[in-house]
């Protein structure tokens, strides 16, 4: 059951699913029609050793890796589209996981990306970038703090510069928050974006709840990641306003589209469970003017 201070590494609660999500990048990676290139998620997953059920072959959509990884090639593209059509050269990945959008995405010269997320996830991946010797295409800076926790300080600390337009993304990351941490951070970052920022965001709404209990998603989950229950790992508690209403009403100009509308736009629409359970999902980003 989660806590409110409640603490992971990359093989434990939370942070395995940033490991089942860079091995369904690394699944996509493989398609030839593939929607993300992203030639590290593979190394991560095998530094790891705790994924020993993933598939090599991306085309089985019987197989459970196969069906998330297809919704995680349309998530990662949409995004990466966000971000580098955000045209601003200062990134902040809230909840970065085992992200690599610093290490394989054309950044403008003088971009900045950083990377918050908890301490052990990050020095897992920082080990995993120095073994491997991988060059970023940004400057990359890493910012180990609990999104629960004054990260704004610990951001600022790292050298972000709050005077400057900024390129927000919370992907994965709002079903892992309280409702009152969540209010918290749109409530932070619209303090710190100056206009012509934009935030990209994944947000499930008011499915949250029925996600985490929707049988099929559960067994699935538990395929890939034996002894997780996503209930666990949820918190489901009401919200108090949807992120997209709550963006517009301080000002910012939303452009939202669900999962299943984006995915059919990229010619490849979501099939299976995955369309029942996150086909409604929203992809969203919003610009401060």
């Amino acid at each position: 059951m989660r806590t409110a201070d409640d603490q992971w590494d990359i093989t434990s609660s939370v942070g395995a699913t940033a490991l089942a999500v860079a091995a369904g990048r690394a699944l996509e990676t493989r398609r030839p029609d593939r929607l993300v290139d992203d030639p590290y998620a593979q190394r991560f997953v095998d530094a790891a050793g705790t994924l020993s059920a993933v598939p090599q072959d991306p085309d089985d959509p019987a197989d459970p890796w196969v069906v998330q990884a297809g919704y995680q090639g349309v998530r990662s593209r949409f995004f990466d589209e966000a971000l580098t059509g955000a045209g601003t050269t200062q990134v902040v990945l809230l909840a970065a996981g085992l992200d690599a959008r610093a290490l394989r995405l054309p950044w403008p010269a003088g971009t900045t990306v950083f990377e918050v997320d908890q301490p052990k996830v990050l020095d897992f991946k920082d080990g995993v970038v120095a073994e491997a010797g991988i060059t970023p295409t940004a400057r990359r800076v890493t910012v180990p703090v609990d999104l629960r926790h004054d990260w704004p300080a610990a951001l600022t600390a790292a050298g972000f510069d709050p005077a400057r337009p900024t390129a927000w993304l919370a992907e994965g990351l709002l079903p892992y928050l309280p409702a009152d941490a969540e209010q918290l951070l749109f409530e932070r970052v619209h303090a710190l974006s100056v206009p012509g920022s934009r935030i990209a965001v994944e947000h499930f709404g008011d499915q949250v709840e029925r996600i985490a209990d929707d049988p099929s998603f559960r067994e699935t989950a538990q395929e890939m990641l034996p002894g997780t229950d996503v209930r666990e790992l949820f918190f489901a508690e009401p919200r108090t306003e949807p992120c997209d209403a709550w963006l517009r009403r301080h000002g910012w100009t939303v452009t939202a589209r669900t999962a299943r509308d984006v995915a059919a736009g990229y010619g490849r629409p979501l099939g299976g469970t995955v369309a029942d359970i996150l086909g409604a999902t929203a992809l969203l980003w919003a610009d401060r003017p």
